[in-house]
Order: C-alpha cells, then structure tokens, then sequence
C-alpha cells in the first residue's frame, strides 16, 4: 500500500516559507486538524492567550489571521505567545484567504504576502515583538472603557439569571453523586496541564468527582483520568471522549436551543440540557454547588479581568457572579505547578538508596538470623571462588 505524502513546511529562502494551509474559522476546532509545520488560516479577532498556547502546542509554523490578532479594544494576550515562540504572524488578511485558499493547498509565505501557485492571493501585517508591544500598550490605554462595558454585562447577566445564581432554579438533575465531595472542574485553559500533573495526589487521596468542561475532558483522558461529567456545547470535545461513559450535560442557549445535542445523539450518547446564558465553566461550578459539593476544586478556569476579557465575549461576566456565588466552597488550583513543585535531585535520590541499603545491611549484620545468613552467604562464596579456582 502506497503511503501519502506527507509535506512539510520548508524556509526557501530568509523570510520565505512554504507549507501546507489548514483552514477554519474557529481555531479551536482547527487545533484539532493541525499536525507539526502545518500553516494556520483563522479568522480570530483578538488572538486569546488559550488559543495561542494551543497552536504553538501542535507546532504549527505559521499563523495567518484574516481579522486583526490585536484589535485595540483590550490587551489579549495571544499574539505575544506566537511571537514569543517564534511563529510568524500575519495580520489583517481579509476575507480573501478563505476565498482563495482550500484545505491542504501548498503555499508560500513571503515577508507578508501569501503566494499560491506562484501568485500572491493576499497581503496582510507581519507582526513581531516590537508591532506586538506598540500594539498592546495602545490597547492597555482603552482598558478603562472595556471595564464599564465589562460591568454592564455583568449587572444584565445578574437581572437575566438571577433566579439561577441566587436560587438555583433551572439546574438540572443528574445521576452523579455529588453531595459531599469534592469536585475537581477542569477547563483546557492555563497553565491546567502542569495544574493536573501538581493534583495527583489530591485527585489519588479524595477522588473528587471529575468534571470536564467540554476540551476539559479531552485534557482529563490526556492525563489518565476519566471524567465522571462532561458539560459543554460539545464543540471542542472529541468523539471518543464523548463515548467514555461520562454523564453529559450540553450548555443550551436560554431559550432552550441546544446545537450540541445533535452531535451527541448522533453518537448515541444520552444527554441533559441545561439552558443558562452563563459560560460552560460558570455551569459545571453551579451545577456541584447546587448538588452539594462539599469543596471545587478550578483548573485552568479564568481568574481575573485580563482573563475575562482576554475570552473575547461578553458572558465571561457571568464568571464574576459565580464566583461570589460559590466562593466559599471554590479553591483555583491556577498556577499552583508555580507554587508548589515536588524537585528531587539524582545526587539526593542516590543518597537516600544507599541510606537504605546501609540501614537493611547493619539491621542484617547485628541480628542472630542476619549473621547466620551471613555464614551461609560467605561459605557459597568460598565455594564459587574454589570452584572457579578450580576450572582454571
């Protein structure tokens, strides 16, 4: 059987690249397509750092961005990530890329035109640290208004699901037991891989009730871990992991429009709806709350207001409430690697071997047993040596 040919990306020349173009309008279903010297072609206004983290994770060698990666209205923290990486990243291509471009087209990058066949189908901004740091200090000077339109989002959240937070109307019920455990909630965000490998022994101690939310899952499975709940719109989560065995909650819109509920049945995975104009993550935190948690435990969920805006929608002000809501009970395992890191040196671990072997060879050395062992072990010895003596 005859192999296809797998083409990856090559430099022709100083600040000339050529690659295969992978191609999507949301880039985290794109993650999924990716493979290492692959060509990024999304259409992402404000690059979040998550996004960002996930692209330089697969290894892609190029991003092109038909949408500004900047947009001025709020510092995000994804175009310094590639940048930082060393990812070229070319801005403000236009619509014309999706237009020109297809899956798996062989195109050639040069300065900050896009060439296919020889033939340049767009020209956009090529970013670099510099561009990047103007760019965000610029945007750091209009924060201020990005926080009262963050405020006001969060005071309609409130008036729309106030039922929800203050008295849990609308959640609903599972089969899971959740009353008095803890609860581990784990969102594909920051810093949550090295997050989960810290937990091991928390997770291994109290075996809290694991809940992913949507990629969360996926990151759960990636760890050896499998959820008991996954709750999401299912658009970041894979099949497979869908069919795990996990109880599956789909975020639906407040109207009750759930276009992930689809998905999951096709894959003949039962499924609750759980209508809120919340965020996936603020759910899966009522949801154990409300079913009596004893403690949750955050990973990779957002904490603060770059945070919050650096997700690029309006319902991150939903986080805000919840977190007053379930603050109490809430523990954000956020950068706790950073904290905390178990570091054993080999010259330490060399020690505590040879510690042990003195200790069991001294322990053997001053009991009747051990030195009557010892009599046996020195006559074969005498017995080999002999025999050997012997031979030559």
């Amino acid at each position: 059987m005859r192999l296809p040919t797998v083409r990856r990306t090559r430099t022709v020349e100083p600040g000339v690249m050529a690659g295969t173009a992978r191609l999507d309008r949301r880039t985290k279903r794109l993650v999924g397509r990716l493979r290492p010297g692959d060509i990024a072609v999304i259409d992402h206004v404000d690059i979040d750092r998550v996004a960002a983290d996930s692209l330089v994770a697969v290894g892609v060698a190029a991003v092109l961005n038909a949408k500004p990666s900047i947009s001025g209205r709020y510092p995000n923290l994804g175009p310094e990530v590639l940048v930082q990486a060393g990812i070229p990243l070319i801005d403000d291509l236009g619509e014309v890329v999706f237009e020109k471009l297809r899956e798996g087209a062989h195109i050639t990058i040069e300065g900050d035109a896009v060439l296919l066949d020889g033939e340049t189908v767009a020209t956009g901004a090529r970013q670099d640290a510099e561009t990047v740091a103007k760019a965000m200090a610029d945007a750091r000077e209009g924060l201020s208004v990005q926080l009262e339109a963050f405020a006001a989002n969060t005071m309609e959240y409130l008036k729309q699901e106030r039922d929800l937070l203050l008295d849990g109307v609308g959640v609903p019920d599972v089969e899971t037991r959740i009353a008095g455990r803890h609860c581990l909630i784990v969102v594909r965000g920051y810093d949550y891989k090295a997050d989960l490998d810290v937990l091991r022994p928390y997770i291994r101690e109290y075996k809290p009730v694991l809940i992913g939310v949507d990629g969360g899952a996926d990151a759960l499975i990636e760890s050896g871990y499998t959820p008991d709940m996954i709750i999401g719109d299912m658009d970041s989560v894979t099949d497979d992991v869908l069919r795990c065995g996990a109880e599956v909650i789909v975020h639906a819109y407040p109207d009750g429009r759930a276009p992930g509920l689809a998905r999951v049945q096709s894959l003949g995975v039962p499924a609750t709806t759980f209508p809120a104009a919340a965020t996936s993550e603020d759910l899966a935190m009522l949801l154990a709350d409300e079913k009596g948690a004893e403690l949750i435990v955050a990973v990779g969920t957002h904490a603060n207001l770059i945070e919050f805006l650096d997700k690029g929608r309006g319902g991150m002000a939903s986080t805000f409430l919840t977190r007053l809501k379930v603050g109490g009970k809430l523990v954000d395992a956020k950068g706790v690697s950073r904290l905390y890191r178990q570091n054993i040196s080999g010259s330490s671990l060399l020690l505590l071997v040879l510690s042990a072997i003195a200790a069991l060879a001294s322990a053997v050395a001053v009991s009747t047993i051990g030195k009557a062992y010892l009599t046996v072990v020195s006559e074969w010895w005498d017995n080999l040596v002999f025999q050997l003596g012997q031979l030559f």
